[in-house]
């Protein structure tokens, strides 16, 4: 498989994702901005079952002070 390939495949995944990415509802509250958010385990929730339908995953690399 050539780049060309791979950046076509890649896109049709992330286009697939996109199609069956639903809302990500913001249910916490930022009391500083007084805005709300969606936290990382509602994200990570809601973009599972799409990632998987599309052939794709996420990972986290954590770096710095606290990894």
């Amino acid at each position: 498989m050539n780049k060309s390939d791979s950046i076509k495949n890649i896109a049709g995944a992330l286009a697939n994702f996109h199609e069956e990415m639903g809302v990500v509802y913001k249910s916490e509250t930022n009391p500083f901005f007084k805005s709300k958010y969606a936290d990382l385990a509602t994200i990570l929730s809601a973009i599972k079952e799409p990632l998987q339908k599309a052939g794709l995953s996420s990972s986290q690399f954590p770096t710095g002070e606290n990894e």
